[in-house]
């Protein structure tokens, strides 16, 4: 008996300083947030919105231009973030795929590789549980589908989208992606004025509604509008854009992020080259240049 009590106190011991010892590696964040025991678990005090994330976590969904055009394209993206307290660069991928004469499209897309090193002010504030602020995280997958509503009337063109965002990404804890889904649908227009051979301006509009799950007991999911407004000019193989995006929150916790997207590409048979500069307004506080190299899975013309 005696014995039996002796190996029940010694592994009693060991299990509590593996306990204690697993517990100590965030003690820091216990103290500087106030947690205790018996409170509600860490993912409970942070704050699912795109003010409070990595840059990818939450993004201004891409703006549609209110028609589907162009062959199949497989497009390879690196981009660099700038932000003073969260400098984070990336790797993604864009497959598209029209079928139908052009009349309704796929794609899947995401990002592959993202390296971030945030400093201690934006650690506190984000309530991550990454301590130097350093890492590497995989992105979230979305897949959505684009039916052409309307395309060659006197109405303008007109294009419809539904999108949805997979729980894929990792490092909730560095406040890098929430690991849950979110979809999002929406009408886009167009109208085309002009000649690509000597100028032609096609000025487009966004409207739709995004939805994303939370970690609010009260509010399990954030609705927003979801908005664009902007004008391409194309010439030839160039194509030059300028818009204004974000969609609006309704639980007012920096949940309503707008951007300014300035897009440039030049188009080959086979490929394409394109540079984008978006520039954060609101609640989404980076500055972000980003270089693509696409290939044209069917060559046009």
């Amino acid at each position: 008996m005696k014995n039996h009590l002796l190996l029940f106190f010694f592994l009693f011991s060991i299990a509590r300083g593996m306990a204690q010892q697993a517990d100590s590696g965030f003690s820091w964040w216990n103290e500087l947030h106030g947690w205790e025991a018996g409170d509600p678990g860490w993912r409970n005090w942070m704050k699912i919105s795109p003010g409070y994330l990595g840059p990818n976590a939450l993004p201004v969904p891409q703006v549609r231009k209110g028609e589907l055009a162009g062959p199949a394209e497989f497009e390879a993206t690196i981009s660099n973030h700038f932000h003073k307290g969260d400098p984070t660069q990336d790797i993604s991928g864009h497959v598209y795929i029209p079928f139908a004469g052009n009349k309704i499209a796929v794609e899947m897309y995401g990002v592959a590789f993202e390296r971030f090193a945030f400093s201690e002010e934006i650690r506190n504030e984000r309530i991550a549980r990454n301590k130097d602020g350093k890492g590497t995280a995989i992105g979230d997958f979305y897949f959505s589908t684009l039916i052409q509503v309307i395309r060659n009337k006197k109405f303008p063109n007109t294009l419809f989208r539904f999108a949805t965002k997979t729980a894929s990404g990792n490092q909730l804890e560095a406040a890098r992606f929430t690991d849950s889904p979110a979809y999002f649908l929406d009408l886009s227009f167009s109208k085309k004025w002009g000649q690509p051979a000597t100028g032609l301006f096609r000025p487009y509009g966004m409207l739709g509604f995004y939805t994303w799950q939370t970690n609010d007991e009260l509010n399990l999911q954030n609705d927003a509008l979801l908005y664009a407004i902007g004008t391409d000019f194309i010439k030839n193989d160039w194509l030059l854009s300028a818009s204004l995006s974000g969609y609006s929150g309704y639980k007012n916790e920096r949940d309503r992020p707008a951007q300014l997207n300035f897009d440039f590409r030049k188009d080959f048979r086979k490929k394409a080259l394109r540079l984008q500069y978006i520039h954060g307004l609101r609640h989404w506080e980076y500055k972000t240049v980003r270089l693509s190299f696409i290939w044209k899975l069917k060559p046009a013309g």
